[in-house]
């Protein structure tokens, strides 16, 4: 499975590193991902989603 969240569609990012004398490299930057069960139509499903999807699920149930 993909690291990307389910709900939101957050996916890792390319970023670069900057040193003191300006050199670039390359990183990635990945989403925080968590793997929990959801009920969706009375089955529990277990899906991976983000950190910030969890909390929002949390202030609406």
């Amino acid at each position: 499975m993909a690291r990307r969240c389910e709900i939101c569609g957050k996916q890792p990012q390319v970023n670069n590193n900057v040193s003191h004398a300006n050199n670039k490299t390359k990183k990635r930057s990945l989403p925080n991902l968590k793997s929990q069960e959801l009920t969706v139509n009375g089955l529990t499903k277990r899906v991976k989603i983000c950190t910030s999807c969890i909390r929002t699920l949390n202030k609406v149930s």
